[in-house]
């Protein structure tokens, strides 16, 4: 073997030792008009329901339905509550949640389809299961700084639900629970467990005796059917941490657009008739300057 060759063999070599030794990193899909909401039941015509119960939430809750499909009962509401959402929510996060692919990202790990008694760690990357995943007195150890990234793909063949029940997730490092995504096809059952994490699943959402004072459900739970949250503590990932609603760049005229707020009922009474939470522009089908007889 020549110097040359003896050259480029070695810068090949080295090469691929840093190719190997190279950490991959996973960019979350943005969830558009939908980030805002630490709850959101996002179901199709205008069937949303969110119930709250015993429960506090840190973050705004949106409904695709009526306002009275957000049904409290001794639940503190530290955002707003918008129902219901603009079409834009809705199609934002119809659109999040369709990006989460093979081909966008692709399995680095496998899912066991049920752990019991078992504590996991795992560190950053994309972990998948075909079906579904249940985890029983388990405990998932997440292991990364605060730039790290974990993406969960549940039911990738089409078909899979996330079941926990006394299950913990423990961030580990330096970790922020807003960098980890749970996609999953169907739906998202958790009891008494300590979970952390964004949620976007694509059936129902129920949560009960999630968390304590100590242990809160840090993420948020968004979802293409209804939300039911009992004994729950949930800080969204844009929450304020404030104790009351929080409305941003609400225009007061005809209509307000969709940026989710409503201070001059442009739906003239009827929230299917809303020129603007349905993606219209003020006008059309609002009336410019109210009701006239």
């Amino acid at each position: 073997m020549n110097n040359l060759q003896k050259y480029l063999s070695t810068c090949l070599l080295a090469t691929a030792a840093l190719l190997v030794g190279a950490s991959p990193a996973w960019a979350q899909v943005s969830l558009g008009k939908a980030s805002g909401f630490a709850v959101l039941s996002a179901a199709p015509g205008h069937g949303g329901a969110v119930t709250c119960t015993d429960t506090t939430i840190n973050g705004d809750v949106g409904s695709s339905g009526v306002r009275a499909s957000v049904v409290q009962t001794n639940c503190t509401i530290n955002g707003a509550i918008v129902a219901p959402v603009s079409a834009q929510v809705v199609t934002d996060f119809n659109t999040a949640y369709g990006k989460y692919t093979d081909a966008n990202f692709p399995c680095t790990g496998t899912l066991n389809t049920a752990y019991t008694g078992e504590t996991v760690t795992l560190t950053p990357g994309v972990y998948c299961n075909t079906a579904g995943v249940t985890f029983t007195d388990s405990t998932l150890i997440l292991q990364g700084d605060a730039n790290a990234v974990w993406i969960f793909r549940i039911g990738t063949g089409g078909t899979g639900a996330l079941t926990g029940t006394n299950f913990t997730v423990v961030m580990d490092g330096g970790g922020e629970p807003c960098n980890v995504t749970w996609w999953v096809a169907e739906a998202v059952t958790m009891t008494t467990s300590g979970f952390q994490g964004t949620i976007l699943a694509g059936a129902a959402i129920t949560m009960t005796g999630l968390a304590g004072s100590t242990t809160p459900f840090n993420g948020n739970a968004l979802a293409k059917a209804a939300v039911t949250l009992t004994n729950v503590t949930v800080n969204g990932c844009n929450a304020t941490g404030g104790g009351s609603p929080s409305q941003s760049k609400c225009n007061q005229g005809v209509g307000n657009g969709p940026e989710g707020c409503d201070p001059g009922n442009s739906n003239q009474g009827n929230p299917f008739r809303s020129n603007d939470e349905l993606g219209g522009k003020p006008g059309d089908p609002g009336r410019k300057g109210g009701n006239k007889k």
